[in-house]
């Protein structure tokens, strides 16, 4: 079953391997590949030249060393892996959670005449198949990939042989557990770079404070002087922040929108309903507007994102799931109608604004009470020690090698997955646990030529082997089911072997496969002597999570305070420091030194005890702890929660403008009010 590579004649491929090893070129290769990469600039890529730190990042990839970039919003990333894709030898494997990016960088580049594919949840089996095709053949040659995939074994078998020559990680900042946006998943990717034996790495951020770098850099082995970091800055941005009242709030955004000259506009919102409630007054206030959340239809979010990138005068109110990975470059007015939650989610939205180098103006309106939400959210996503306990009592009572579903394993638990996975990503670093192979326990399988067929390709011990996979079958309602663990057992061949058998067929059109029930595996490396002990371990540490992210809402809260230059603030924050006062900000025109009004506590209300007294009653063990109940009142839904519908009772959420531990305090006093009785 091997697979013959095709040549790429496209003008940025390189002439010949070099004598030395591809990763530690001499200086004359070095020389002679960034001469291509010059030429490629031009050529396929129509750019007059590289754009500030683009050469510095290209030029060290091309002499083999890994690298870290850090390039503000819109500051030109993508290119420091696009062009050394067309250059170096092999595949280079670009990981991005931005599923927008990855369809827009492959159109975009598909314009210029360059290849790429993208493998994500969006496509169906036969684009899964054509763009596994493409990669293993060499006539693609940049393959992006969603994190996930690197769950997914038929994934991994189909490209396990591939030559990487360059392995890009978008949104790098994720890798650091104290960063603004810490993904379990970003901390495995160092050893997967070292499973498929990439020859150099590339990270990428936009948003990384020092502490946040020194991580990336520790966990993919980057020197001092390969942490490529171009001016955060942006004089063409003028920051404007107000602070306002819950009834100023919608009528200040409206004065501002309508008092500056029209251009396309974006409005950031905390809630989906914020962003509907927020269009439809606008619309009825003679500003056109459309909201967009990731509760609307993919249908209904592609069109506003079309018309948003196509018009010169579009108003979009969004929550964060709009923007990533969108690039329009003359936006000229971001509006934070809610608090950001971060500096780092702050600095990334208003980075998509003036990409065209025209000025543009980014206003923070800063509502005390929005904190309470964003506070709300942070302290919603933490675990109760009961919870945590149940979690780690279960791990421990796995056998020495275990494969376990993060959906199942959630439900049982109650813990959200993010906050379950990051709490098994904490016993991997502690050394409990190693991650071993995840894989499907199902695979569903549609002939679409006879058996005969297929084994007639083959012949001896291959043919024997296929013989046996196929016999394995087992006829379901529509489709064939494999058993690809029994199967291995059954002919005494590793499991592997039997995926890329399957793999294989679905790339020769053979057969459609489809899985389910992914499992992840797990390997015990030292017992949990002492639960306990963990549990009160782990919960301090989900106590700092909680802090820093508390700490980040009141870094936000402070730069909207206007109290020293905005530009100058944000820059210190990201580790510069500018030379001078931006002359343009709030501050420096003289109408900052804002104060914040006190938020004033707030009773829960008969309403709420009430409604938590039916509902303790409704849902049985699932509302048990005040804190439970006050997670319905705020509207932090967890998967028990979900699982019974009370997301759907009317009551759900009616205290979510009341800050959760004030909540917890209100609902304790009640007592036992509405605890389910025992029966026996």
């Amino acid at each position: 079953m091997s697979v013959h590579s095709s040549n790429n004649q496209s003008v940025c491929m390189p002439p010949s391997a070099p004598s030395e090893p591809v990763n530690q070129p001499d200086d004359e290769t070095h020389q002679q590949l960034m001469q291509q990469a010059e030429a490629c600039l031009a050529e396929q890529f129509q750019l007059p030249g590289f754009r500030s730190g683009q050469r510095q990042v290209i030029s060290a990839l091309l002499a083999g060393r890994n690298v870290a970039a850090v390039f503000p919003t819109g500051g030109g990333k993508s290119l420091c892996y696009q062009l050394p894709s067309q250059v170096l030898p092999g595949t280079t494997v670009v990981v991005s959670p931005l599923i927008a990016l990855m369809k827009d960088q492959c159109d975009a580049l598909a314009e210029r005449g360059i290849r790429a594919v993208r493998l994500d949840s969006t496509l169906s089996d036969s684009e899964y198949r054509d763009a596994i095709r493409s990669i293993r053949d060499g006539s693609t040659k940049l393959l992006y990939v969603a994190p996930e995939r690197f769950f997914n074994e038929r994934f991994v078998a189909a490209i396990g042989h591939l030559n990487v020559s360059l392995f890009a990680i978008d949104e790098a900042h994720c890798i650091s557990q104290w960063g603004h946006n810490f993904r379990p998943d970003y901390l495995k990717l160092a050893e997967l770079a070292k499973r498929l034996k990439a020859e150099r790495v590339l990270a990428l951020t936009a948003t990384a404070p020092p502490p946040v770098l020194q991580d990336i850099r520790d966990t993919f082995s980057i020197s001092e002087q390969d942490a490529v970091r171009t001016p955060f800055y942006r004089p063409n941005l003028q920051l404007k922040s107000s602070v306002v009242s819950i009834d100023q709030q919608y009528n200040l955004l409206l004065q501002r929108i309508k008092s500056r000259p029209v251009g396309p506009t974006l409005i950031y919102v905390t809630k989906q309903k914020t962003a509907e409630d927020i269009a439809e007054r606008l619309t009825g206030d003679d500003v056109a507007a459309l909201p967009y959340h990731a509760g609307l239809p993919s249908e209904e979010r592609e069109r506003v994102q079309r018309h948003f990138l196509e018009s010169e005068t579009a108003t979009i109110v969004a929550t964060i799931a709009f923007g990533m990975g969108i690039d329009k470059s003359d936006l000229r007015y971001v509006y934070h109608f809610n608090l950001p939650k971060s500096m780092e989610s702050y600095a990334q939205e208003i980075g998509r604004a003036g990409r065209d180098g025209k000025p543009s103006t980014c206003e923070l309106l800063l509502c005390p009470e929005d904190r309470v939400i964003l506070e709300n959210f942070v302290y919603g996503d933490s675990p109760d020690r009961r919870r945590m306990k149940h979690l780690l009592e279960v791990i421990s009572g796995q056998p020495d090698e275990f494969h376990l579903s993060y959906y199942h394993l959630s439900h049982e638990t109650d813990i959200r997955p993010l906050v379950m996975r990051t709490l098994l990503t904490y016993l991997e670093l502690d050394g409990y646990l190693q991650a071993t192979s995840p894989r499907y326990n199902t695979y569903k399988i549609h002939p679409r030529v006879t058996s005969a067929a297929i084994l007639a390709n083959f012949d001896g011990e291959r043919k024997k082997f296929l013989s046996g996979v196929l016999g394995q079958l087992t006829k379901a309602r529509k489709w064939f089911l494999l058993d690809v663990t029994g199967t291995a057992k059954m002919l005494n061949e590793e499991r592997s072997r039997v995926v890329k058998a399957v793999e294989f067929m679905a790339a020769q059109n053979w057969i459609e496969v489809q899985v389910s029930d992914l499992v992840h595996g797990y390997r015990v490396l030292k017992p949990m002597d002492d639960v306990d002990v963990l549990v009160e371990r782990y919960c301090q540490r989900i106590d700092q999570r909680e802090t820093n992210e508390v700490e980040r809402l009141d870094m936000v809260m402070q730069l909207a305070m206007a109290t020293k230059c905005l530009s100058a603030a944000l820059s210190e924050h990201f580790g510069e420091t500018l030379d001078e006062p931006c002359g343009q900000c709030t501050h420096c025109l003289g109408e900052g030194d804002f104060e914040l009004p006190a938020i004033a506590n707030r009773p829960i209300g008969d309403a709420a005890t009430r409604a938590i007294q039916l509902i303790s009653q409704k849902s049985g063990e699932i509302l048990v702890s005040p804190r439970d109940r006050a997670r319905f009142l705020c509207g932090m839904a967890t998967p028990k929660m979900q699982r019974k519908r009370l997301t759907r009772e009317p009551d759900f959420g009616v205290c979510d403008h009341i800050a959760f531990s004030e909540v917890v305090k209100q609902v304790e006093a009640l007592g036992d009010l509405g605890r389910p009785k025992q029966t026996f």
